[in-house]
């Protein structure tokens, strides 16, 4: 509750809370309710890029704390490299047909997952933040000829 800041609107009515807002109380909801299995769908929807990794740790934390398992669809890219330890690659055409993949590790699986997109990700020295490579920079070249799509380290 507090790291989602969930006592700074406790007191409004939920049809004045405005969608970021919303989302929270709705990640405090899900989270709230004793389970075995969490699947929280698009945690990241409608949070700013800062509400976004406070929401990844606290999902993060709450399901390793409690010992749960939690499935999280994002498309966040860097919500969903914070969240993961495993994750479930599907190849295929969008709409004709699909393969779910066996879980596997989070640098196995974005690693697949990047290749298929033919796209390489470095992170930043700065902030560690994922960054795209421009394609065929020296950079993308390099990781592509090693098999390292996701975070070569500088």
């Amino acid at each position: 509750m507090k790291p989602l800041k969930i006592d700074d609107i406790m007191d409004q009515e939920v049809q004045n809370l405005s969608g970021g807002e919303l989302q929270r109380v709705a990640i405090a909801l899900c989270l709230g309710k004793p389970a075995d299995i969490y699947l929280i769908d698009e945690p990241s929807a409608y949070l700013d890029s800062e509400q976004r990794l406070v929401a990844a740790k606290v999902i993060k934390r709450f399901i390793l704390h409690a010992k749960k398992t939690g499935f999280v669809v994002e498309h966040d890219f860097i919500m969903a490299t914070y969240l993961a330890d495993r994750v479930i690659v599907l190849e295929g055409q969008p709409s004709i047909t699909s393969t779910a993949n066996a879980p596997q590790g989070l640098l196995a699986g974005m690693n697949r997952f990047l290749e298929l997109l033919g796209i390489t990700f470095r992170r930043d020295p700065n902030n560690f933040r994922p960054r795209i490579n421009k394609t065929n920079s020296v950079k993308d070249v390099e990781q592509k000829r090693a098999g390292q799509y996701f975070f070569l380290e500088d």
